[in-house]
């Protein structure tokens, strides 16, 4: 049975509160867009250096301030921030430091991941619970636009259960819809990802939890390598109704997997419209949805990932650009 938002009023009205404060910081507006409509944020690992998810670190090698800066000076108007690079650079120089960064250099929008197990029960869930208070409070005090949250992965990814990649939808439902309340509270979005290796892969069973779950604050994260990889046709995409996209992702790969999907999406990915992935077709399919948010750039890749910041930033921005030409 789909959960009611009429279940949940009072957290509505909390979050409404809560964005309008942050909309009026320049912070948590879902429809802010530059003179040509198109603002672009670079995904934490865009600019990161040489890390990856859930490597030996995913503390970047690379001062916080300078990927602002760079980020920055090509045109991005907002970044993505990881749990552990935070805390890192937090520890360094402190959160008012950061904000100080992200202000000065017009970075209007911030996205934070990867918070796990949200729907778990136990010692994992007791973790991942501290995880969200600390995650929370960080993202109220930087402005931080989206939460990002993520599927049911395997504990061994590269070897993942049956019983891990089946989901529960209805407990799944159940848990984001309290995620979403505790982050109202903070004035922050959540938006969770769907991943062709996870027990969301499909966009049945994530519309089923979000949009189930029915939470003012609460959407869909769409990035173009899983849709593709996963087999989602873009057009399914238009049946999403626009307030269940909270955000999107934006790179392109190769027509063939090179090694498991984990491999190929943490090695291998492409720079748009350097694959086969065709994200001109990705956007028109995103904008037919009624999607008015920042456009996200995502590029895992080994070989991007050492390059020189400044390129990486510039050969990022000016290849996702062109696909909206």
């Amino acid at each position: 049975m789909l959960i009611s938002g009429a279940q949940f009023i009072a957290p509505a009205l909390q979050y409404i509160k809560a964005i309008q404060t942050h909309a009026a910081r320049g912070r948590g507006s879902m429809a802010m867009t530059g003179k040509n409509g198109i603002e672009l944020l670079a995904a934490f690992f865009t600019l990161g250096g040489d890390v990856y998810p859930f490597g030996p670190t995913e503390i970047s090698p690379i001062p916080f301030k300078d990927r602002v800066e760079a980020a920055a000076k090509v045109g991005y108007k907002g970044m993505g921030l990881i749990h552990a690079d935070v805390q890192a650079t937090a520890a360094q120089i402190g959160l008012k430091e950061m904000k100080r960064i992200v202000d000065d250099n017009d970075i209007k929008y911030l996205e934070y991941e990867f918070l796990s197990g949200w729907y778990l029960d136990g010692e994992r869930r007791a973790k991942s619970d501290v995880m969200r208070t600390e995650m929370l409070e960080v993202a109220q005090r930087l402005g931080v636009r989206n939460l990002k949250i993520a599927p049911g992965l395997g504990s061994d990814l590269y070897a993942p259960t049956e019983a891990e990649m089946t989901p529960d939808v209805d407990r799944m439902r159940e848990a984001f819809a309290g995620v979403c309340r505790d982050a109202a509270e903070y004035g922050v979005r959540v938006v969770m990802e769907i991943m062709p290796f996870s027990n969301v892969r499909t966009l049945e069973v994530a519309r089923a939890i979000v949009e189930g779950a029915d939470q003012p604050n609460g959407g869909l994260l769409i990035d173009i390598w899983h849709m593709a990889r996963g087999g989602i046709p873009y057009k399914d995409i238009e049946k999403i109704p626009s307030r269940f996209i909270g955000s999107i992702e934006l790179d392109d790969a190769d027509a063939d997997v090179k090694g498991l999907l984990w491999e190929d999406t943490i090695y291998h990915r492409r720079l748009p419209g350097e694959g086969v992935l065709k994200p001109k077709e990705f956007i028109q399919a995103v904008k037919n949805a009624g999607y008015e948010g920042p456009w996200g750039v995502e590029i895992i890749s080994e070989t991007y990932r050492k390059l020189p910041l400044a390129e990486q930033a510039k050969r990022s921005f000016e290849t996702t650009m062109a696909q909206f030409k």
